[in-house]
């Protein structure tokens, strides 16, 4: 059986997480503790609030340089997925630096609300294994200030004031920026993806 375990971030969607997992077939696993995440099989960084907050949390549990040098597949979700990129605007803080670049405030304008919050649509870019059955069009939930631009590992965006990457992959490393366990379908079919090939 796969073994899965959610890492303790201070994140506050963790319930609904486990439950989307439940209903999949998983039970995960929730734990701060260095030697679980290193012997787990999958590992997802969830995450809600702000990345200044998530880093101190993973600092405190001594949790940085586990996830930095992780090399079991690793899905960050929300503002787990932001702590894979080097840096975030929102509070100057430094992430994990899986990915180049760094995470900033989404614009606001005309009819364009901060927080992006609600449905939005995704556009892939390229083929993805966490993708997999998933169409270009399809929507996600997202709640979110703060995005990734467009780069280096981006498989998939959508737009809010800018376009910004809404899933990035790159080798066993992933993450998606709007919530799975809100966005039905598509995010029932991205986490079953990762739990059952991984990010091969």
């Amino acid at each position: 059986m796969t073994r899965v375990v959610l890492v303790d971030g201070g994140g506050a969607n963790i319930g609904s997480l486990r439950c989307a997992l439940r209903r999949i077939g998983v039970d995960a696993e929730f734990t701060a503790r260095a030697e679980d995440i290193r012997n787990a099989d999958r590992v997802v960084l969830p995450g809600v609030g702000t990345a200044a907050v998530a880093m101190a949390r993973l600092r405190e549990h001594g949790l940085v340089d586990v996830l930095r040098t992780l090399d079991r597949p690793l899905l960050g979700i929300c503002v787990g997925m932001q702590l894979l990129f080097e840096h975030s605007t929102e509070d100057a803080v430094d992430g994990l630096g899986w990915f180049p670049g760094e995470v900033a405030k989404l614009p606001a304008g005309e009819g364009v609300r901060i927080p992006h919050m609600g449905w939005n649509t995704l556009r892939i870019r390229r083929a993805s294994s966490l993708l997999d059955g998933i169409d270009d069009g399809a929507h996600a939930y997202f709640v979110h200030s703060y995005a990734a631009s467009v780069g280096e590992g981006c498989v998939a965006s959508s737009e809010h004031g800018r376009e910004f990457a809404a899933v990035v992959h790159r080798g066993n490393v992933a993450g998606a920026q709007f919530h799975p366990e809100r966005s039905s379908e598509v995010g029932s079919r991205l986490l079953r993806n990762f739990i059952e090939h991984g990010l091969a």
